[in-house]
């Protein structure tokens, strides 16, 4: 496995912060700031349609 490339941290109302990272294989991480060795992992292509459906709304009913 390639090493992880994480972004500065992403945070949001309160202490709700987490990290994106991609590595040389194209893979795309989600983690929570602090658990970085606890991810969430898939394609990159995945986690663009993910970005892009929450900034269109499309989970807005979870929160």
């Amino acid at each position: 496995m390639n090493r992880i490339e994480w972004e500065e941290p992403y945070c949001g109302e309160g202490n709700n912060c987490f990290r994106l990272g991609v590595d040389g294989d194209g893979n795309a991480y989600i983690a929570v700031v602090g658990q970085e060795d606890h991810y969430l992992t898939d394609t990159r292509d995945a986690l663009r349609n993910l970005i892009r459906d929450i900034k269109a709304g499309k989970a807005d009913h979870l929160l």
